[in-house]
């Protein structure tokens, strides 16, 4: 880092105030952990630990799941993302595999079962693949143990909530919620699986990165000393959207375009940047009190969201945190996220690290060692090693309302955008606001409210 950064965050350091003990949310098990930071004594170079070890999770990333009880999985959503993740179910362990597949698509369900038909030796009959806006509840109802549920993300609180109720356990791809009734879905649900012992892993994968754990255990143990604040980044080129083809009614254009409209996606900042978000919410341990933000739509060529990004986020203790998302051809990319404290800095760009006050790297994760060490080094595939364990461990995990957090926090960034207006958490956690169309169903829809958002406007 050139000098002369460092010479303002330490002159910022010197003059900014940081609020004492503050709440913090756990990673996945047990909710809310308290914590017993405090800053360092003067003149000591000691860490003072954030919070004592064993007061915080962390998962154990073996390579493979211990061989235990065999589980059956569903998974609803079979395009892309759906199809990954199950694959990762099935490489994660012995004794695992997929019975029932559903979709809204009955060619994504067909091109998911001869998948693993060609790849696993899996044969999914026809009577187990389910086709329509109900085919979750057939899944669920298929006598499965697991859900996968890889929608698009409008749909995963319903999911969630009916799975809950049938008392499986589920794997929740990100985002799990594109809106404060969502959210408030997710949550009642979480509540129900923590209350029946069910297992629930979501797919902010970087819980189950071992650098970002080993990171995080780092800035537990005091290595950049109280967290003053942080950037995160997700700026890339455009994403990939979806031509409407003749054949094609208003709801299966939308839901194959899904990534491009808001009500299906959430918007980039809520489907793709809650990654970032979610690292340092969890890292930090604070959600956001108020956000303020901008955003605009430049070069996107089908939905009805935004391209970009900026948001300010105010945290319960005072610090502050930057987001920063865009999804545009030919311009500067980063996917990264920073956190400073009062010692030094934490990165992932470049790698995860750790570069104290004086510019010295103090601390970087050792991949070659991974490598060497691990045989799967894929967070997609350890997510499912860490779920199959805990379900076969009896051990208790539910990240399902940690990742709320972030994802609350992405909404709050988006709205703000979008209404040119101050969001606070309050406000939006207690929302009537809802995303699901009117006129929701499989053919024609009223398309004349899916409209770019016009910020400071009169509506």
């Amino acid at each position: 880092m050139k000098k002369e950064n460092n010479v303002t965050r330490r002159t910022f350091l010197k003059t900014s105030a940081v609020a004492g003990a503050v709440g913090v949310i756990g990673t996945g098990s047990a909710g809310i952990l308290t914590s017993c930071s405090g800053g360092a004594k003067k003149g000591s170079g000691a860490n003072v630990p954030l919070k004592e070890p064993g007061s915080y999770y962390v998962p154990e990333l073996v390579d493979l799941a211990t061989d235990g009880q065999e589980l059956k999985a569903g998974v609803v959503g079979c395009g892309g993302r759906g199809s990954g993740a199950a694959l990762d179910f099935l490489n994660a362990g012995n004794g695992v595999t997929i019975t029932a597949l559903g979709d809204v698509f009955q060619d994504r369900v067909d091109g998911l079962a001869n998948r693993l038909k060609e790849e696993k030796g899996i044969d999914i009959p026809a009577e187990k693949r389910f086709v329509g806006l109900d085919a979750y509840k057939q899944v669920i109802d298929s006598d499965i143990d697991v859900l996968i549920d890889c929608t698009p993300p409008f749909f995963r609180p319903e999911h969630f909530r009916y799975a809950v109720e049938k008392n499986k356990h589920c794997f929740l791809e990100k985002p799990i919620c594109v809106c404060p009734v969502g959210y408030r879905t997710i949550m009642a649900a979480a509540r129900q699986a923590q209350a029946k012992n069910l297992r629930v892993v979501t797919g902010t994968q970087r819980h189950h990165q071992r650098c970002y754990v080993e990171s995080y255990q780092q800035i537990m143990n005091g290595a950049i000393g109280e967290i003053t604040g942080g950037i995160v980044y997700w700026n890339q080129s455009m994403l990939w959207y979806r031509e409407r083809q003749p054949q094609w009614n208003d709801f299966e254009f939308m839901v194959r375009d899904w990534v491009n409209w808001k009500w299906l996606s959430g918007d980039h900042i809520v489907e793709q940047h809650v990654h970032n978000i979610d690292v340092f919410t969890w890292f930090s341990g604070l959600r956001p009190v108020s956000a303020v933000g901008f955003g605009s739509r430049q070069r996107r060529v089908t939905g009805d969201q935004y391209d970009n990004f900026s948001i300010d986020f105010t945290m319960e203790n005072g610090i502050h945190l930057h987001s920063m998302c865009r999804q545009i051809d030919g311009c500067a990319n980063n996917v990264s996220e920073f956190v400073q404290g009062t010692k030094g800095y934490w990165t992932s760009d470049g790698g995860c690290r750790i570069v104290d006050n004086s510019g010295n790297e103090i601390w970087k994760f050792d991949y070659d060692a991974e490598k060497a060490n691990f045989q799967q080094t894929n967070p997609y595939t350890l997510e499912h090693v860490n779920l199959i364990n805990c379900i076969r461990g009896n051990m208790p995990i539910e990240q399902a309302s940690e990742t709320a957090i972030a994802n609350m926090a992405a909404i709050m960034g988006r709205e703000s955008a979008y209404t040119g207006q101050v969001t606070t958490w309050d406000a939006m956690t207690a929302s009537t606001l809802d995303y699901e169309p009117a006129d929701l169903n499989m053919g024609k829809m009223d398309m004349s409210g899916f409209t770019v958002p016009v910020p400071g406007s009169a509506k």
